[in-house]
């Protein structure tokens, strides 16, 4: 009767049955799936993190404002991130405008940066103060 006891007792027909499962193969299973959760963490973070920024360092052209006129060192770049160094070399307030964005407002003798990233294509920029542009503060940069 000791036989049919076991059979109507669930906690140990369990533990009758699960003899193959031991700790170690119990702690080897875990450590297994926290060492590839950890790994499918790290490789997706990873990923995630690549892709919202570029690995390209930005390219600089440097821009001098003159009272209504631009010159800058490159008037064609590659594509990617473009860091405008601006120096106000004239007698009043300017900016730098490009593709939608614009640097601060320039005092006269002061330098500002701007970085700004650029696909292929033709962009115009522009001094936004007053009708800056409109007296000749503007321009066409080419992006390769």
């Amino acid at each position: 009767m000791p036989s049919s006891s076991v059979a109507h007792d669930p906690v140990r027909a369990s533990s009758q049955r699960c003899k193959w499962f031991g700790p170690e193969e119990v702690i080897m299973a875990l450590r297994s799936i926290v060492l590839l959760s950890a790994l499918v963490l790290a490789l997706s973070g990873t990923s995630m993190a690549t892709a919202g920024r570029s690995t390209k360092p930005p390219r600089t052209i440097d821009v001098t404002a003159k009272d209504y006129a631009f010159s800058l060192s490159a008037h064609s770049v590659g594509h990617g991130p473009v860091r405008f160094v601006i120096r106000n070399a004239g007698h009043t307030t300017h900016d730098f405008a490009i593709a939608g964005h614009s640097s601060r407002k320039i005092a006269p003798g002061k330098t500002t940066t701007l970085t700004v990233g650029l696909e292929k294509g033709r962009y115009a920029y522009r001094c936004t103060v007053d009708s800056h542009a409109e007296l000749g503060m503007k321009g066409i940069l080419r992006v390769t």
